[in-house]
């Protein structure tokens, strides 16, 4: 088989055996790679045939650390061209496969191809709402995909892999460095996974915009000098909306009272998204996020700054 797999994952329990079962007769070898999971995750690996790398956890942990370690697991067990990266929250869709496969071949300049990624459970949550319609990207030709993708292997090796040090966006910042080495990177219009991201809470949402905010100021502080100008406009756009607006406000109330009229740009730009297509509910929380975005670029820059190492921010 041409297609193999790396899955990475911490305590997914019954998740983590759907996931597998469903790579079964699509994928092979399977290499599961456990981040100090207490939930008998590796026992689970086992018996369902995937090969297990369990992670120093002395080390810092970062996803992209761990799809790192299953990419070198795997040249000793395979010469598969591609691989299916998938984490352990994850399942494939049938068909999948085949399709992407199907165009790698057709198209030997593209590294990464990725589908469309469902939330399985949207109505269990706002914050699961939230993410099903994140998933919804269009398709085509694109600069990044998320973690769940299928990957041309030499072109990945070629370009070095994932980044360890990042906690978090990981995936564009290795769409980037092939886009410089001329691969392209692609989205296609057919059902690839079903996802079970579980947030239930407003703090789960809080803490995930947050590392948002840190995985674009790292990006920009990585490559915002490149002619990408790469993650430079997120990151601006956070300290506008989420540090400036209300700072600006709340000093501006100290000598002219109807400063706080200021915050009034929040309501209006939630109108402007309405406009540009969001739903309500969508530009609402595109608008109040960038209040943690912005706690995530002031925490990256003072880490920075301190010389502190990478700190994964778990929302789960």
């Amino acid at each position: 088989m041409t297609l193999a797999a790396v899955v990475i994952g911490r305590n997914e329990g019954a998740r983590l055996i759907r996931c597998l079962a469903s790579l079964k007769g699509h994928t092979a070898p399977v290499v599961y790679v456990d981040s100090g999971s207490t939930d008998g995750s590796v026992a689970a690996a086992k018996a369902a045939g995937a090969a297990v790398v369990e992670l120093d956890m002395t080390l810092p942990f970062t996803a992209a650390r761990a799809r790192n370690a299953g990419l070198a697991h795997l040249r000793g067990l395979s010469e598969a061209e591609y691989v299916q990266v998938i984490d352990g929250d994850c399942e494939l869709r049938e068909g999948w496969t085949e399709t992407a496969l199907s165009f790698l071949a057709d198209h030997p300049d593209v590294a990464i191809i990725a589908g469309r990624l469902r939330e399985r459970f949207p109505e269990a949550s706002l914050w699961n709402q939230l993410a099903d319609a994140e998933w919804d990207t269009p398709v085509g030709e694109t600069e990044a995909v998320g973690g769940i993708a299928i990957l041309r292997r030499t072109a990945v090796e070629a370009v070095g892999g994932y980044r360890d040090s990042l906690i978090a966006g990981e995936e564009p910042e290795l769409c980037l460095r092939l886009r410089r080495a001329s691969w392209r990177i692609w989205r296609c219009d057919a059902e690839m996974a079903w996802h079970d991201i579980a947030m239930t809470r407003f703090s789960q949402w809080w803490r995930r915009a947050r590392r948002h905010g840190h995985a674009i100021a790292e990006g920009a502080f990585l490559h915002g000098s490149g002619p990408e100008g790469y993650c430079r406009p997120q990151t601006r756009r956070a300290l506008i909306w989420g540090l400036g607006v209300p700072l600006a406000a709340g000093i501006g109330a100290l000598v002219w009272p109807f400063a706080g009229a200021l915050l009034l740009v929040w309501p209006a730009q939630v109108l402007r998204l309405k406009a540009r297509g969001e739903d309500w509910i969508q530009a609402l929380f595109l608008t109040l996020g960038k209040l943690p975005e912005a706690q995530g670029v002031l925490g990256y820059h003072m880490a920075r700054l301190k010389g502190a190492g990478p700190r994964i921010i778990e929302y789960k």
